[in-house]
């Protein structure tokens, strides 16, 4: 192996960053996944890096032991961020119209440790677990360095799901404030056919459904799944811009073609487009990406805004492929929680770990991001029958 140059952060391990995806050998990047995810494959950062989302500045880090033998990996990204992003409504409005006058108030330059687009619980991947500990250290070390570096003002580490207490533990100790997000939506999928799936629903919720279904088939509602669908792209993120423009609860990336164009295209991502018709005219699209067992609802998209029923056979549409896909599981990401509920859904809690770059703002950090972010509290339903 030809030698290469690695930093030491006063801890025992070593990294090397890099600031391309293309700089970093596909099988070394890879072969440290060892059943992850795939959206923190060298394909898929390439195709986030190739898409040119907002002002994303990615970094990539490789962490090594005494041998020189890679352990872990994580990727950082400096972007800049409302930091009121989970405001309630009212206070949401207040910013809106201060932002006439100040367009960037509250609005920061922060680093994060994560995927942009997706949540991936820790964000980040060390291959050898008797490593983790002097992995996280050395990783926090890290984020404290490139913050300063790059004039960030925060630093985030994001997203922590149930199973990531130790991690939590270990950012807490080193003076990250925990802040609760908003949820994550789960559906298991147990079942082979999606007619199963709807009669193991209690009969309100079923009812419900296929009233909704029915509606929406009547006003000439189908849809058809398809795997390619680059030459759609330009007016796919045309129709997910219309619905962006409209979301009340969360809002970051902005998605453009070249990000459609990409999803389609690259080698090993699976991503399946739901195109929507209405009497044959396309009026919207759901994005599913099988990620192993697991399937993900990545994006909503339609012509025109309108509350007439239509997401609610995108959802279910959605299920329904994911079921024909063999999928075990689905996310559903996040808002919108009534009408994932109501399909069966249940709410999974997010936290993610922030922190000042200044050692004197630092103690301010978490009492202000609570002042200003205050995600609703929702309940589970419970839409199936309890089978003996």
């Amino acid at each position: 192996m030809p030698a290469i140059q690695l930093e030491k952060l006063g801890c025992t391990l070593k990294f090397r960053i890099f600031n391309r995806i293309d700089d970093v050998p596909a099988d070394l990047w890879d072969g440290l996944i060892k059943g992850r995810s795939r959206t923190f494959s060298h394909a898929f950062w390439s195709l986030i890096e190739a898409s040119k989302l907002n002002d994303f500045e990615y970094r990539y880090v490789v962490f090594y032991d005494e041998d020189d033998v890679a352990i872990g990996s994580a990727t950082f990204y400096a972007v800049t961020t409302d930091i009121a992003i989970f405001a309630p409504r009212p206070l949401r409005s207040l910013l809106n119209t201060a932002r006439r006058w100040i367009p960037n108030l509250l609005k920061l330059r922060m680093l994060e440790c994560g995927t942009p687009i997706i949540l991936n619980s820790p964000p980040w991947i060390c291959a050898t677990p008797s490593r983790a500990e002097e992995m996280r250290q050395c990783l926090i070390k890290l984020m404290e360095r490139l913050a300063s570096e790059e004039g960030c003002w925060l630093i985030i580490a994001r997203d922590f799901e149930p199973g990531s207490e130790l991690e939590q533990k270990e950012m807490a100790t080193a003076g990250f404030h925990l802040i609760d997000g908003l949820p994550n939506t789960y559906l298991e999928l147990p079942w082979h056919k999606v007619e199963d799936y709807q009669a193991a629903m209690k009969s309100y919720y079923r009812s419900k459904l296929q009233k909704y279904l029915k509606r929406n088939r009547a006003a000439g509602i189908s849809h058809e799944v398809v795997d390619e669908f680059s030459e759609l792209a330009p007016k796919l993120a045309t129709q997910w811009l219309v619905v962006h423009e409209q979301a009340q609860e969360f809002q970051r990336e902005i998605l453009n073609t070249e990000f459609y164009r990409q999803l389609s295209l690259r080698q090993g991502i699976s991503v399946k487009a739901v195109l929507y018709f209405r009497n044959n005219e396309l009026v919207g699209h759901a994005l599913l990406m099988l990620d192993g067992d697991l399937g993900r609802w990545l994006y909503f998209g339609r012509e025109i805004a309108a509350n007439d029923g239509l997401y609610l056979y995108v959802a279910y549409s959605v299920v329904q492929t994911a079921i024909e896909c063999g999928v075990k599981r689905l996310e559903l990401g996040l808002t919108t929680y009534p009408i994932k509920q109501d399909l069966g859904a249940h709410l999974t809690p997010i936290r993610f770990a922030i922190k000042a770059s200044s050692k004197m703002l630092n103690p301010f950090v978490g009492w202000g991001y609570r002042l200003l972010n205050k995600p609703a509290q929702l309940s589970q339903r419970d839409v199936f029958r309890r089978l003996c």
